[in-house]
């Protein structure tokens, strides 16, 4: 395959770049690579880990453009692990720290994978239950948006499909 850059030399680099659930891929050469500022693993230097979690994490313009608070302000009360840090490291110090850099993490999690929940795949076969139960969940989800915006009709038959799923589950 050949880079996508230049179109001469063979690619070395393969990225894949999902957002919103659409996938892209790109296909590069070392030398092109370098002239976007990435280092190449293997040779001198290194892989640039910190230039792809600033990217990911908004880091460093958000620290340029001075909007919101800073990063080096918010820290972890447990360990004492500052934003910036962990944006440098990629890891946090403990467990405390995803309640407290929380506000920062769903809009991450958010473009990295698509969604801030993960939901996990469901047994073809044994997965009945547990199909119902996300059905439920999300329907009085449903319920309570149509509750809150005075559609009562809409409602009113949502809380009956939540009723039947539920006498469904426990005749099961």
């Amino acid at each position: 395959m050949q880079c996508q850059e230049c179109g001469k030399k063979p690619a070395t680099l393969h990225f894949t770049k999902i957002v919103n659930g659409e996938k892209t891929e790109f296909h590069i050469c070392e030398a092109c690579a370098r002239e976007k500022g990435e280092m190449i693993p293997g040779t001198p230097g290194g892989f640039s880990i910190h230039s792809l979690l600033s990217g990911l994490l908004d880091f460093e313009p958000a620290a340029q453009s001075g909007l919101g608070p800073k990063p080096q302000t918010i820290r972890c009360e447990e360990c004492g692990l500052t934003y910036s840090q962990f944006s440098k490291i990629g890891r946090f110090g403990c467990s405390s720290c995803y309640r407290h850099f929380s506000g920062r993490l769903d809009p991450l999690f958010k473009r990295v994978h698509g969604n801030t929940v993960h939901v996990g795949k469901i047994p073809v076969r044994s997965g009945q239950q547990i199909q119902s139960k996300r059905e439920i969940e999300k329907l009085k989800l449903e319920l309570q948006e149509k509750i809150a915006h005075e559609e009562f009709e809409s409602a009113a038959q949502i809380r009956d499909r939540i009723r039947e799923l539920e006498k469904r589950l426990a005749d099961a």
